[in-house]
């Protein structure tokens, strides 16, 4: 019921941009937090950013603060994740999540598929 689908990936030498978007069904959107997470090849996920709604509020790890964007569009169901002066460390699969920081970060099953970005030269 629950489809998250990623899309905006790919590759991109370091110091370039992405945009990154999910488009939500089958639950109501509009009163969930959503989150991004991204996950290297053999490492753990990693938080990445959230934002509750209506998206007044957003939350960033670290590691991406200053660099990305998290935003949304209830009327449309979307989420988006703009990345800026993107590092080769960047690269992993990104997936749109379902729920808090917390929440996704134990709960793959909140995740959608992913989409893949790849930052090198």
């Amino acid at each position: 019921e629950v489809q998250l689908v990623e899309a905006g990936g790919g590759m991109v030498q370091p110091g370039g941009s992405l945009r990154l978007s999910c488009v939500a069904s089958g639950f109501r959107f509009y009163e969930d937090f959503m989150s991004w997470v991204r996950q290297a090849s053999d490492k753990e996920p990693e938080w990445v950013a959230t934002i509750p709604p209506p998206g007044t509020t957003t939350y960033y790890s670290d590691s991406v603060k200053g660099r990305f964007t998290i935003s949304r569009d209830d009327p449309k169901a979307m989420l988006y994740l703009q990345m800026n002066n993107l590092k080769p460390e960047d690269t992993a699969r990104y997936y749109c999540a379902r729920g808090s920081r917390t929440q996704v970060l134990t709960t793959p099953s909140t995740w959608g598929r992913g989409t893949q970005v790849t930052v090198s030269s």
